[in-house]
């Protein structure tokens, strides 16, 4: 029976997102010919399209994931309307749905950094662009050691994409770890963290230089699945009793809405620090979160 339901809640999922996907492709091609207030207006209904997808998978994963509990603190006093960058831990691609239901309609739309080359992805890619999805080139130290006038190509470019969110709500999502926890992983980094990996700021540090002090805020969050190395077919087949979600808003010093802290040198290395810290904390709430009650 776990592994039938689990079969259609994918099934199930993969048809809500053509649904509403395919009205966003098709909606979003007028963002083509469009520019100024119309192309605002198009943008905000697209994000309400998107919000509709989300609401999709919610009534999907209650109706057939009864069992399983999303226990979420911290999300009072946030605004719709606002501008936010949300850092979190990342466990899973569970992980994805968990935000989404977290933050659906307490602020805009999530959307999250994407490598560039995913734009010609059939179908998610331009979606993703009518959603206004940021799309990012980045270059290694490695090249750029290379190619010095390569550098702080990569910030202009997130700048540019920051740029839209100036005139629209949005809630900017990153996994600064850089990929999805594992032991593995944390033992080949040699993590000095017990559930997590190593932060890394260059994708914090660049929407802080780009959207400087238009941010509303930092949002901190925490995800835990108590008892579980968690993966997707857990979570579908309803094996996941409970997931655990802590939100906080952090207050940020003001030095660090600078360009400054986006390149090499002492503002980059004491926003590293204060990132640092910030994950030794989310290291010691997860000792706690992960525990069975």
């Amino acid at each position: 029976m776990n592994a039938i339901r689990g079969a259609i809640v994918f099934a199930l999922l993969a048809l809500n997102l053509i649904l509403w996907g395919t009205l966003v492709l098709l909606l979003g091609l007028g963002k083509l010919v469009l520019s100024g207030r119309p192309r605002r207006a198009l943008t905000l209904t697209l994000a309400r399209l998107g919000e509709q997808y989300v609401a999709g998978n919610e009534l999907i994963l209650r109706t057939f994931l009864p069992s399983t509990r999303i226990d979420i603190e911290g999300v009072d006093g946030l605004m719709r309307d606002g501008h936010y960058l949300i850092i979190s831990n990342h466990i899973s691609w569970v992980d994805i749905f968990v935000l989404f239901r977290t933050f659906h309609r307490r602020v805009a739309l999530l959307r999250f950094f994407l490598k560039q080359e995913l734009i010609w992805m059939p179908f998610l890619g331009l979606a993703a662009w009518a959603l206004e999805f940021p799309f990012m080139k980045r270059y290694e130290p490695e090249y750029l050691a290379r190619h010095p006038e390569k550098r702080g190509t990569d910030l202009a470019t997130t700048r540019r994409a920051c740029q839209r969110y100036r005139t629209i709500p949005v809630a900017i999502l990153n996994f600064i770890e850089g990929t999805r926890f594992s032991r593995e992983k944390q033992a080949d980094e040699d993590s000095p963290y017990r559930y997590l990996l190593r932060p890394r700021v260059g994708g914090v540090a660049f929407v802080l230089a780009s959207l400087g002090d238009q941010l509303d805020g930092i949002i901190d969050v925490t995800i835990a699945y108590p008892g579980h190395d968690i993966d997707m077919w857990d979570f579908v087949t309803g094996r996941v009793p409970q997931v655990r979600v802590r939100v906080r808003k952090l207050e940020v010093p003001a030095e660090f809405y600078d360009e400054a802290i986006a390149e090499p040198g002492p503002q980059r290395e004491h926003f590293k620090l204060w990132v640092e810290k910030v994950w030794r904390e989310k290291d010691e709430l997860l000792a706690d979160l992960t525990q069975l009650a």
